[in-house]
C-alpha cells in the first residue's frame, strides 16, 4: 500500500499545472477525435515526475472525461456520431482492450511503431491529396456501398476493426484516435467531423475499463487525474466546437498536419533508440 501513496503524493505538479495540462489535452482530443495521450503523457512525464506506468494510468483515467464530453458535443452540436459503425467498433475495442493486448504486445515494439507510422503518414498524404483535388478514392469509401449497406458486413467488420484498435492502443498507449479516425474515413466513408465524434465515443468504455484496472493496481494518481479531468472538460468542448466550425478542407489540413507531426515524432524516437555501434578496438592484427 505504501507504493500507492508514493505515486499520488510525491508529484511536484500542482493543481494549476494539472488543470493546464488537462485543458491542452482536451483541446487536442476534441479537435482531432482523440490523441489526448500524445499530450498528457509527455507533459506528465516532464512535470509530474511520476513512474512511467503511473503516467499512463493517470492519463487513461483522465481520458474518461475527454471522451464523454467530446462525444456528447459532437452528437449534440451537429449529430456527428456514426452509431452504425461506432457501436461495433466500441464493442470490438472493449474486446481488444481485454484480450488482444497480450497478442499485440508479443510483436516487436519496433514493428508496431513502424506500422503506426505508416498509418498516420498515409492518412496525412490522403488528406493532403483530398484538399488538393487528387483524392485517390474519388471521395468514396474503400468499401463498396453495397457492402456498407449490409449489416452482415458492417457488424463483423466494425467489431474486428475495434478489436485491432483497442488492442493496439492498450498495448502501446498511443494512437487510438489516430487509428480510429482513418479507419472510419477510409473504410466507411465518414467525413472527418463524424469520424472524430465516433472515435471519441469508441474510447469511452475503453477508458473506463483502463481506469478501473489502473486504479486497482495503484498505477494512477487520482488527485492529479481529477484536476486533468476538470481542465479537460472545457478544453475538449472548445476543441470539438472548433472542429465543427472549421470547413472540411481546413480540418483535413489541420488533421493531416497533426498526423504528419505524430509520424515524424515516432520516426525520431525510433532513430534515438537505435543501439549504439560497437566501439572499434585497436587490437593487433598480427
Amino acid at each position: 500500500m505504501g507504493s500507492r501513496s508514493e505515486h499520488t503524493t510525491d508529484s511536484p505538479l500542482g493543481a494549476a499545472g494539472a488543470l493546464s495540462i488537462g485543458v491542452g489535452g482536451g483541446v487536442v482530443s476534441g479537435l482531432f477525435g482523440g490523441g489526448s495521450g500524445v499530450f498528457f503523457v509527455p507533459a506528465l512525464d516532464r512535470f509530474a515526475r511520476l513512474p512511467r506506468a503511473v503516467v499512463h494510468g493517470t492519463a487513461t483515467t483522465a481520458n474518461i472525461a475527454v471522451c464523454v464530453v467530446g462525444a456528447a458535443v459532437y452528437a449534440l452540436a451537429d449529430g456527428a456520431v456514426d452509431l452504425r459503425a461506432g457501436i461495433g467498433m466500441t464493442i470490438g475495442g472493449i474486446i481488444g482492450g481485454f484480450f488482444g493486448t497480450d497478442i499485440v504486445s508479443r510483436l516487436p515494439d519496433r514493428v508496431l511503431r513502424l506500422l503506426f507510422i505508416a498509418v498516420v503518414l498515409l492518412t496525412a498524404a490522403k488528406l493532403y491529396l483530398d484538399v488538393a483535388g487528387f483524392d485517390p478514392l474519388g471521395g468514396h469509401a474503400a468499401v463498396s456501398p453495397a457492402l456498407l449497406a449490409s449489416l452482415w458486413f458492417v457488424v463483423p467488420v466494425t467489431v474486428l476493426v475495434g478489436i485491432v484498435i483497442g488492442a493496439w492502443a492498450a498495448a502501446l498507449g498511443l494512437g487510438g484516435g489516430l487509428l480510429a479516425v482513418p479507419a472510419l474515413v477510409v473504410l466507411f466513408g465518414a467525413d472527418l467531423h463524424t469520424a472524430a465524434g465516433t472515435s471519441l465515443l469508441l474510447f469511452v468504455p475503453n477508458s473506463v475499463v483502463g481506469a478501473v484496472v489502473h486504479l486497482r493496481k495503484g498505477t494512477a494518481a487520482p488527485s492529479i487525474s481529477s484536476y486533468l479531468s476538470l481542465g479537460a472538460i472545457p478544453g475538449t468542448a472548445a476543441g470539438a466546437l472548433l472542429a465543427l466550425v472549421l470547413n472540411s478542407d481546413v480540418l483535413s489540413v489541420v488533421f493531416a498536419t497533426f498526423a504528419l507531426t505524430m509520424g515524424v515524432r515516432e520516426i525520431l524516437q525510433l532513430t534515438r533508440r537505435q543501439p549504439a555501434p560497437a566501439p572499434v578496438t585497436t587490437e593487433s592484427k598480427s
